[in-house]
């Protein structure tokens, strides 16, 4: 028999985080929980204006360039467009969320003054042609049952953002349960910020310091172009910029469900650090496990991002490997334990070679 999702500590602390909503520019609902754990766990942290948390931690060698370690708060969604007479409302996406990932679901939309549950609709199934349908966002609307006036007391208008709700999202675990998977609704990248707070959870219980200035950080809006990150590294000037996030597999992708996590070594915005991606197979073999190096043609991240506008010198991203991304994710359990080895192992011994 399956143990309980809340027997195992990452998704425990996923539990939590995806208990509420964080879509690109609404993520204080989850920004109040990690800071929460970030003080329980015994560290300080500091705050931008954009809303990116920083948790500093000062290293061996107080000249040796500084080093972030960054996973993002916000999730996809959906963002309002218009609202009809009848008080359904016009939608696109928020990030990379296509419609057939989104399908007919409750959604709860973001508004100014209180959150609103209402359903995506897509029309009729008893229409002709309907089976070979391509469904664009143009044809999506959500259902809420409520009038126009009603939704502007809600504060819901142009430009509010919304997520599937809660009780749709899970996690669940499944298969052999000598080894299960689990899945979710978009583990992206709710599970990096996981790894993030076990990390500081390990640098406090083993008494690490890294040979770096280092920042644990949890940035925002992500999603729509790695606005967050952008701006910490425009103020703090890193060094190296590492991003904590999962690892997709697209067709004829190589990367496997089989515990180990993966490490990006080339997206579309050009190749990683590749020095760095060799040090991180080090590290991986070094703790027990491995990464699966994997290439990307149709993604980017905080540090590609970050790079590419010139913020900073060499980059890498580690993360846990996840069928279905973008959509009801799925995920090997013991990943996450994985992951966090890694990430133990790097920061107990890397230095800028």
């Amino acid at each position: 028999m399956l143990q309980p999702f809340e027997d195992h500590p990452a998704l425990r602390i996923f539990s939590e985080l995806v208990s509420v909503p964080s879509p690109s520019g609404r993520e204080e609902l989850i920004r109040a929980i990690i800071q929460e754990k970030i003080v329980q766990l015994g560290f300080t942290f500091e705050s931008d204006l954009a809303g990116n948390i920083l948790v500093p931690l000062a290293g061996k060698e107080a000249d040796a360039p500084l080093c972030v370690l960054a996973a993002h708060m916000d999730e996809i969604g959906v963002v309002v467009t218009s609202i009809g007479d009848d008080g359904s409302l016009c939608i696109d996406r928020s990030g990379g969320l296509h419609p057939w990932k989104m399908g007919e679901r409750p959604v709860e939309i973001l508004g100014d003054f209180q959150a609103i549950t209402g359903v995506t609709s897509m029309g009729s199934a008893h229409t002709r042609g309907t089976e070979d349908k391509t469904i664009k966002w143009e044809d999506v609307r959500v259902v809420t049952g409520l009038t126009p006036e009603q939704l502007g007391q809600a504060g819901v208008r142009p430009g509010s953002v919304g997520v599937p709700l809660r009780t749709t999202r899970g996690p669940v675990l499944f298969g052999d349960p000598n080894n299960p998977m689990a899945a979710s609704w978009t583990f992206d990248d709710r599970m990096g910020v996981v790894a993030l707070l076990r990390l500081l959870d390990e640098i406090k219980r083993q008494n690490i310091q890294p040979y770096h200035p280092t920042i644990i950080a949890f940035t925002v809006q992500e999603e729509i172009g790695g606005q967050g990150a952008k701006v910490l590294a425009n103020r703090e000037k890193p060094g190296i910029f590492i991003a904590i996030d999962g690892c997709p597999i697209p067709p004829g992708s190589p990367l496997k469900l089989d515990g180990r996590p993966g490490i990006w070594s080339h997206d579309q915005l050009g190749p990683y650090d590749q020095q760095l991606v060799k040090f991180f197979l080090s590290c991986a073999r070094d703790a027990g496990t491995e990464l699966q190096p994997a290439a990307y043609d149709r993604a980017a991240s905080d540090a590609s991002m970050v790079y590419a506008s010139g913020l900073t010198e060499r980059i890498a991203v580690v993360g846990h490997v996840r069928e279905n991304s973008h959509g009801y994710e799925v995920v090997r359990l013991s990943v996450f334990d994985n992951l966090l080895k890694v990430l133990v192992q790097f920061l107990k011994t890397w230095k800028n070679e």
